[in-house]
Protein backbone atom coordinates (compact mmCIF):
# COMPACT_ATOMS: atom_id res chain seq x y z
CA UNK A 1 0.00 0.00 0.00
CA UNK A 2 3.06 2.28 0.31
CA UNK A 3 6.39 2.80 -1.41
CA UNK A 4 9.43 1.01 -0.11
CA UNK A 5 11.38 2.95 2.49
CA UNK A 6 14.17 3.71 -0.01
CA UNK A 7 11.76 4.85 -2.72
CA UNK A 8 9.83 7.06 -0.30
CA UNK A 9 13.07 8.68 0.86
CA UNK A 10 14.10 9.20 -2.78
CA UNK A 11 10.77 10.78 -3.65
CA UNK A 12 10.86 13.28 -0.78
CA UNK A 13 14.47 14.16 -1.54
CA UNK A 14 13.55 14.86 -5.16
CA UNK A 15 10.29 16.68 -4.44
CA UNK A 16 11.64 18.91 -1.69
CA UNK A 17 14.68 19.78 -3.80
CA UNK A 18 12.42 20.72 -6.72
CA UNK A 19 10.08 22.76 -4.51
CA UNK A 20 12.99 24.63 -2.97
CA UNK A 21 14.20 25.48 -6.48
CA UNK A 22 10.71 26.78 -7.34
CA UNK A 23 10.74 28.93 -4.21
CA UNK A 24 14.08 30.39 -5.19
CA UNK A 25 12.81 31.20 -8.67
CA UNK A 26 9.50 32.69 -7.53
CA UNK A 27 10.61 34.11 -4.17
CA UNK A 28 7.38 33.00 -2.54
CA UNK A 29 9.08 32.53 0.83
CA UNK A 30 12.01 34.95 0.62
CA UNK A 31 13.24 34.19 4.12
CA UNK A 32 13.90 30.55 3.26
CA UNK A 33 17.52 30.50 2.12
CA UNK A 34 18.45 26.82 2.21
CA UNK A 35 17.01 23.41 1.42
CA UNK A 36 17.40 22.44 5.06
CA UNK A 37 15.29 25.42 6.11
CA UNK A 38 12.66 24.60 3.49
CA UNK A 39 12.36 21.03 4.75
CA UNK A 40 11.36 22.34 8.18
CA UNK A 41 8.55 24.69 7.16
CA UNK A 42 4.90 23.75 7.68
CA UNK A 43 2.45 22.29 5.21
CA UNK A 44 0.68 25.62 4.65
CA UNK A 45 3.83 27.22 3.26
CA UNK A 46 4.64 24.09 1.25
CA UNK A 47 1.16 24.28 -0.31
CA UNK A 48 2.02 27.76 -1.58
CA UNK A 49 5.20 26.57 -3.29
CA UNK A 50 3.68 23.31 -4.49
CA UNK A 51 0.77 25.09 -6.18
CA UNK A 52 3.18 27.43 -7.95
CA UNK A 53 5.11 24.41 -9.23
CA UNK A 54 2.13 22.65 -10.80
CA UNK A 55 0.86 25.88 -12.33
CA UNK A 56 4.24 26.37 -14.04
CA UNK A 57 5.47 22.92 -15.17
CA UNK A 58 8.13 24.62 -17.30
CA UNK A 59 10.03 25.04 -14.03
CA UNK A 60 10.60 21.28 -14.09
CA UNK A 61 12.49 21.62 -17.38
CA UNK A 62 14.54 24.47 -15.97
CA UNK A 63 15.37 22.48 -12.84
CA UNK A 64 16.46 19.47 -14.89
CA UNK A 65 18.59 21.70 -17.13
CA UNK A 66 20.35 23.36 -14.20
CA UNK A 67 20.40 20.28 -11.96
CA UNK A 68 21.36 22.35 -8.89
CA UNK A 69 21.34 19.34 -6.56
CA UNK A 70 23.57 17.15 -8.73
CA UNK A 71 21.03 14.41 -9.34
CA UNK A 72 21.76 11.35 -11.47
CA UNK A 73 20.28 10.95 -14.93
CA UNK A 74 17.88 8.33 -13.54
CA UNK A 75 16.65 10.70 -10.85
CA UNK A 76 16.24 13.52 -13.36
CA UNK A 77 14.28 11.17 -15.61
CA UNK A 78 11.82 10.48 -12.78
CA UNK A 79 11.32 14.21 -12.18
CA UNK A 80 10.88 14.87 -15.90
CA UNK A 81 7.81 12.65 -15.92
CA UNK A 82 6.14 14.77 -13.27
CA UNK A 83 4.83 17.08 -15.97
CA UNK A 84 2.21 14.36 -16.51
CA UNK A 85 0.43 14.91 -13.21
CA UNK A 86 -3.31 14.60 -12.61
CA UNK A 87 -4.53 17.44 -10.42
CA UNK A 88 -8.03 17.51 -9.03
CA UNK A 89 -10.54 16.15 -6.56
CA UNK A 90 -10.78 12.45 -5.85
CA UNK A 91 -12.72 10.01 -3.75
CA UNK A 92 -10.47 7.76 -1.70
CA UNK A 93 -12.70 4.74 -2.18
CA UNK A 94 -10.99 1.59 -0.95
CA UNK A 95 -7.86 0.38 0.84
CA UNK A 96 -6.48 -2.84 -0.63
CA UNK A 97 -3.46 -4.92 0.35
CA UNK A 98 -1.02 -3.47 -2.20
CA UNK A 99 -2.57 -0.10 -3.05
CA UNK A 100 -5.52 2.20 -2.54
CA UNK A 101 -8.29 3.03 -5.00
CA UNK A 102 -8.91 6.67 -5.94
CA UNK A 103 -11.81 7.69 -8.17
CA UNK A 104 -11.96 11.02 -9.98
CA UNK A 105 -13.67 12.25 -13.14
CA UNK A 106 -15.17 8.74 -13.57
CA UNK A 107 -11.65 7.25 -13.75
CA UNK A 108 -10.28 4.74 -11.30
CA UNK A 109 -6.65 4.96 -10.13
CA UNK A 110 -4.43 2.53 -8.25
CA UNK A 111 -2.40 4.73 -5.88
CA UNK A 112 0.42 4.04 -3.42
CA UNK A 113 1.04 5.96 -0.22
CA UNK A 114 4.46 7.36 0.67
CA UNK A 115 5.87 6.76 4.17
CA UNK A 116 2.44 5.94 5.63
CA UNK A 117 -0.58 4.04 4.27
CA UNK A 118 -3.60 6.18 3.51
CA UNK A 119 -5.69 4.83 6.39
CA UNK A 120 -3.06 6.32 8.70
CA UNK A 121 -2.79 9.55 6.69
CA UNK A 122 -6.55 10.04 7.00
CA UNK A 123 -6.65 8.96 10.66
CA UNK A 124 -9.07 6.09 10.11
CA UNK A 125 -11.89 8.24 8.73
CA UNK A 126 -14.71 6.26 7.12
CA UNK A 127 -14.55 5.76 3.37
CA UNK A 128 -15.13 7.28 0.91
CA UNK A 129 -13.08 10.40 1.68
CA UNK A 130 -13.23 13.41 -0.63
CA UNK A 131 -9.84 15.05 -1.17
CA UNK A 132 -7.99 17.42 -3.46
CA UNK A 133 -4.48 16.40 -4.38
CA UNK A 134 -1.94 15.75 -7.14
CA UNK A 135 -1.37 12.29 -8.60
CA UNK A 136 1.96 11.78 -10.31
CA UNK A 137 4.07 8.99 -11.78
CA UNK A 138 6.92 7.38 -9.87
CA UNK A 139 8.84 4.39 -11.20
CA UNK A 140 5.89 3.07 -13.15
CA UNK A 141 3.45 3.51 -10.26
CA UNK A 142 1.05 6.26 -9.20
CA UNK A 143 1.63 8.18 -5.98
CA UNK A 144 0.46 11.53 -4.63
CA UNK A 145 2.70 14.50 -4.04
CA UNK A 146 2.52 14.29 -0.25
CA UNK A 147 0.03 17.13 0.21
CA UNK A 148 -3.74 17.00 0.06
CA UNK A 149 -6.79 18.88 1.25
CA UNK A 150 -9.58 16.82 2.77
CA UNK A 151 -13.26 17.75 2.82
CA UNK A 152 -15.35 16.87 5.85
CA UNK A 153 -18.23 15.28 3.96
CA UNK A 154 -20.18 12.12 4.76
CA UNK A 155 -21.66 10.40 1.72
CA UNK A 156 -25.00 8.65 1.50
CA UNK A 157 -25.89 5.33 -0.03
CA UNK A 158 -26.44 6.81 -3.50
CA UNK A 159 -22.91 8.20 -3.85
CA UNK A 160 -21.36 5.08 -2.35
CA UNK A 161 -23.31 2.88 -4.76
CA UNK A 162 -22.27 4.99 -7.75
CA UNK A 163 -18.61 4.85 -6.76
CA UNK A 164 -18.79 1.11 -6.20
CA UNK A 165 -20.29 0.64 -9.66
CA UNK A 166 -17.55 2.77 -11.25
CA UNK A 167 -14.91 0.72 -9.45
CA UNK A 168 -16.45 -2.66 -10.30
CA UNK A 169 -16.94 -1.68 -13.96
CA UNK A 170 -13.31 -0.53 -14.23
CA UNK A 171 -12.11 -3.70 -12.53
CA UNK A 172 -14.19 -5.99 -14.74
CA UNK A 173 -13.12 -4.25 -17.95
CA UNK A 174 -9.45 -3.81 -17.13
CA UNK A 175 -9.70 -0.02 -16.90
CA UNK A 176 -8.05 0.62 -13.54
CA UNK A 177 -5.23 3.10 -14.23
CA UNK A 178 -1.99 1.87 -12.70
CA UNK A 179 0.57 4.32 -14.11
CA UNK A 180 0.70 7.80 -15.62
CA UNK A 181 3.80 7.08 -17.70
CA UNK A 182 2.85 6.87 -21.40
CA UNK A 183 5.59 4.43 -22.35
CA UNK A 184 4.28 1.80 -19.95
CA UNK A 185 0.97 0.01 -19.60
CA UNK A 186 -1.61 2.56 -18.47
CA UNK A 187 -4.36 0.29 -17.21
CA UNK A 188 -4.57 -2.89 -15.21
CA UNK A 189 -5.53 -5.71 -17.56
CA UNK A 190 -8.72 -7.56 -16.80
CA UNK A 191 -8.08 -10.89 -15.16
CA UNK A 192 -8.14 -13.67 -17.73
CA UNK A 193 -10.61 -16.21 -16.45
CA UNK A 194 -10.40 -19.88 -17.30
CA UNK A 195 -13.06 -20.95 -19.81
CA UNK A 196 -15.67 -23.18 -18.19
CA UNK A 197 -15.36 -26.81 -19.22
CA UNK A 198 -17.97 -28.74 -21.17
CA UNK A 199 -19.29 -30.30 -17.97
CA UNK A 200 -20.64 -26.91 -16.85
CA UNK A 201 -22.55 -26.49 -20.11
CA UNK A 202 -24.01 -30.00 -19.81
CA UNK A 203 -25.19 -29.30 -16.26
CA UNK A 204 -26.87 -26.03 -17.30
CA UNK A 205 -28.51 -27.71 -20.30
CA UNK A 206 -29.91 -30.32 -17.93
CA UNK A 207 -31.28 -27.62 -15.61
CA UNK A 208 -33.00 -25.89 -18.54
CA UNK A 209 -34.50 -29.14 -19.80
CA UNK A 210 -35.73 -30.07 -16.33
CA UNK A 211 -37.08 -26.58 -15.65
CA UNK A 212 -39.25 -26.78 -18.77
CA UNK A 213 -41.14 -29.66 -17.15
CA UNK A 214 -41.83 -27.71 -13.95
CA UNK A 215 -45.37 -26.41 -14.23
CA UNK A 216 -48.43 -25.75 -12.07
CA UNK A 217 -48.41 -25.48 -8.31
CA UNK A 218 -49.19 -22.37 -6.31
CA UNK A 219 -48.67 -18.86 -7.66
CA UNK A 220 -45.41 -18.59 -5.72
CA UNK A 221 -44.20 -21.97 -6.98
CA UNK A 222 -45.08 -21.09 -10.56
CA UNK A 223 -43.21 -17.78 -10.30
CA UNK A 224 -40.21 -19.55 -8.78
CA UNK A 225 -40.19 -22.06 -11.68
CA UNK A 226 -40.18 -19.14 -14.12
CA UNK A 227 -37.28 -17.50 -12.31
CA UNK A 228 -35.31 -20.76 -12.46
CA UNK A 229 -35.89 -21.12 -16.21
CA UNK A 230 -34.96 -17.48 -16.95
CA UNK A 231 -31.84 -17.67 -14.77
CA UNK A 232 -30.67 -20.92 -16.36
CA UNK A 233 -30.98 -19.41 -19.84
CA UNK A 234 -28.84 -16.45 -18.79
CA UNK A 235 -26.17 -18.84 -17.52
CA UNK A 236 -26.32 -20.84 -20.75
CA UNK A 237 -25.89 -17.71 -22.86
CA UNK A 238 -23.04 -16.47 -20.65
CA UNK A 239 -21.25 -19.79 -21.13
CA UNK A 240 -21.77 -20.03 -24.88
CA UNK A 241 -21.64 -16.38 -25.97
CA UNK A 242 -20.08 -14.30 -23.15
CA UNK A 243 -19.43 -11.32 -25.44
CA UNK A 244 -23.00 -11.03 -26.72
CA UNK A 245 -23.93 -8.24 -24.35
CA UNK A 246 -27.24 -7.36 -26.05
CA UNK A 247 -28.50 -10.94 -25.77
CA UNK A 248 -27.36 -11.18 -22.16
CA UNK A 249 -29.14 -7.93 -21.36
CA UNK A 250 -32.32 -9.23 -23.02
CA UNK A 251 -32.22 -12.43 -20.98
CA UNK A 252 -31.30 -10.45 -17.90
CA UNK A 253 -34.47 -8.41 -18.27
CA UNK A 254 -36.44 -11.65 -18.32
CA UNK A 255 -34.79 -12.66 -15.05
CA UNK A 256 -35.68 -9.27 -13.60
CA UNK A 257 -39.32 -9.65 -14.68
CA UNK A 258 -39.47 -13.19 -13.29
CA UNK A 259 -38.02 -12.01 -9.98
CA UNK A 260 -40.60 -9.21 -9.83
CA UNK A 261 -43.42 -11.72 -10.37
CA UNK A 262 -42.08 -13.84 -7.54
CA UNK A 263 -41.80 -10.81 -5.26
CA UNK A 264 -45.38 -9.78 -6.05
CA UNK A 265 -46.56 -13.27 -5.12
CA UNK A 266 -44.64 -13.18 -1.86
CA UNK A 267 -46.02 -9.74 -1.01
CA UNK A 268 -49.58 -10.93 -1.68
CA UNK A 269 -49.04 -13.92 0.58
CA UNK A 270 -48.35 -11.55 3.48
CA UNK A 271 -51.73 -9.86 3.16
Amino acid sequence: MILSQDDAALFFRQMLGLQFYVNQQRQLLPNIKSLEAYQKIGSEDKFLVRNALWKSPELIDAYIQENPNGLSLEELSIIGKWKGVIAGKFYVFRYLKDHSIFIGESKVYQVLGLHEPFDVVFHGRPLPIYIETILLPFKGKIIYDGLCQTYNILFGRGIRSRLNEEYMAAKQNGLIITTLEPETLSVKPARQLRKPDRESEVIVEGIIEASERLKGGTAIQSAAFGLLRASARVVQSALQNPNESEELQRLGRKVHNALNRLQVGLDRAKQ
